[in-house]
């Protein structure tokens, strides 16, 4: 019944996963002809990068779209243990192309800062520009909070890509407006040059994460509370025991192995029974999860034998 339930789950999941995704696509597009229509009646280098990196928002939600799709596809004979860590390409690629951005935002900037010109039309053209803010402030914020919600680390680092271009756009406009309030022209490449700097942040740090997520990282603290708050139950109730702890995470599947430790004298059903309904327990705690468990002797010192990390390097039992 937990299976059922749980492959329903992931299947409205899914779905909900790929509408957002198609809703990033569409605020992309909205927000490209709406700042291109901002950049052509101010003339602004701000609004003409902040432009230019929604560009880079409508590849990277097409992108997330198909990462989206393929990370769901179930485990096959070539990938037993699924595709979810596609979900670090995605903000590996995510990140990469922030940083693109940043760069093409610093080197445009720079170029207006040699050659200064003044703006036109900057009420209608801040106007435009703080209506397709809106638009992706909005999804932005979908974004972030299903990517949190389902631990789906593409749709969380397309809407902090989201987020950065929020962000160009307030430091865009306030640059625009502070140009027609002081006629200095220097003011908006400026302002553009900290913008870029601001989503550089933002670019390094997916790329972060998403090296940390290829390299295994372990389930965070408040998952691991919840494991251990499983196995407590069960270790306080009976003559049971657990060590050889390891967990990692995959994009939305975390991965647990534990050794679970048992009277000797006990049958193999009865021992089998415990391990299933731990292992019942634990994927209802985390959710989206694959869960491996090893039965042993309590009584047996070779049980305690192979708690290390790094089985290799232990000695052979027996």
């Amino acid at each position: 019944m937990v299976a059922v339930t749980a492959a329903a789950d992931n299947a409205a999941t899914q779905r909900r996963l790929v509408r957002l995704m198609w809703l990033s696509i569409a605020a992309a597009v909205t927000t490209i002809a709406l700042k291109t229509v901002a950049w052509a009646l101010t003339g602004s280098v701000g609004l003409l990068s902040d432009a230019a990196e929604s560009v880079v928002n409508l590849v990277a939600a097409i992108f997330a779209l198909i990462i989206v799709q393929w990370a769901a596809r179930p485990p096959d004979e070539d990938h037993a243990y699924g595709h979810e860590k596609a979900d670090y390409l995605s903000a590996g690629v995510e990140g990469g192309l922030i940083l693109i951005a940043a760069a093409t935002i610093g080197v445009t900037a720079i170029d207006r800062l040699a050659n200064p010109q003044p703006l036109t039309d900057v009420g209608i053209g801040v106007a435009v520009a703080v209506v397709a803010s809106g638009v992706n402030l909005a999804v932005a914020r979908l974004l972030i909070g299903a990517g949190r919600q389902h631990a789906s680390l593409t749709l969380e680092a397309d809407g902090r890509h989201l987020m950065t271009d929020v962000w160009t756009s307030v430091g865009v406009v306030a640059g625009v407006v502070a140009v027609a309030v002081s006629g200095w022209d220097i003011l908006d490449p400026l302002i553009a040059l900290a913008v870029a700097a601001n989503i550089l942040l933002t670019g390094l740090s997916l790329v972060r994460r998403s090296t940390g997520g290829m390299m295994d990282r372990a389930l965070t603290a408040d998952e691991l509370a919840r494991v251990h708050a499983v196995l407590k139950r069960y270790s306080t109730a009976g003559p049971v025991q657990f060590h050889a702890l390891r967990s990692r995470r995959a994009g939305r599947r975390a991965f647990l192995s534990v050794h679970i430790l048992v009277p000797g004298d006990w049958t193999v059903k009865r021992g089998h029974d415990l391990v299933e309904q731990i292992e019942r327990d634990l994927l209802e705690a985390l959710g989206h999860a694959t869960v491996f468990t090893h039965l042993e002797p309590l009584e047996d010192p070779a049980s305690f034998a192979d708690t290390g990390l790094d089985r290799s390097a232990q000695p052979a039992r027996g």
